[in-house]
C-alpha cells in the first residue's frame, strides 16, 4: 500500500495538555521530518497563565526527511491528528520511532482518519 503519492497529504496536528517548551519539542522534531506551516522560528506561545493551551500546525507528511532523536519532553504531550488515512498511518509510525506512543482514541470517517495520543519520552 505505500504507493507513491501524487498529491499531497497533509495532516493536521493539535498538541494540548502539556507547556508550551513540550509543544515546541514535538512541533520542532516533525518540522525536521516533514514540511510544514510552521515557520522555524515560530515558537509555541503561552498566552494565558491558567487557561489550557491548544497549538496547532499542519504536516505535509508525503516525503519524509532524516528525523534526529528529539528533546527530551518535560511531560506527557496529547497531540490529535486529522487527515487521511495514509497520513495519518505515515505520522503515527514516525511518532513512534521517536516517541512513546499511547493511544487515546481514534474515529474513522469516509475519507478521514482521526487520531488522539499521548506522547512521552522513551
Amino acid at each position: 500500500m505505500d504507493r507513491e503519492r501524487q498529491h499531497e497529504e497533509p495532516v493536521s496536528l493539535e498538541i494540548s495538555g502539556c507547556n508550551k517548551e513540550d509543544a515546541r519539542i514535538v512541533f520542532d522534531t516533525l518540522a525536521t521530518c516533514f514540511e510544514s506551516d510552521r515557520g522555524a522560528d515560530e515558537a509555541p506561545q503561552q498566552l494565558h497563565e491558567t487557561r489550557p493551551m491548544v497549538w496547532l500546525g499542519t504536516f505535509e507528511v508525503t516525503d519524509t526527511h532524516a528525523c534526529p532523536p528529539p528533546a527530551r519532553l518535560s511531560s506527557s504531550v496529547e497531540a490529535d491528528a486529522q487527515g487521511g488515512y495514509w497520513a495519518i498511518e505515515r505520522l503515527r509510525s514516525t511518532l513512534d520511532s521517536l516517541f512513546t506512543v499511547r493511544d487515546l482514541a481514534s474515529a474513522s470517517g469516509d475519507q478521514e482518519r482521526e487520531l488522539h495520543v499521548r506522547l512521552e519520552s522513551r
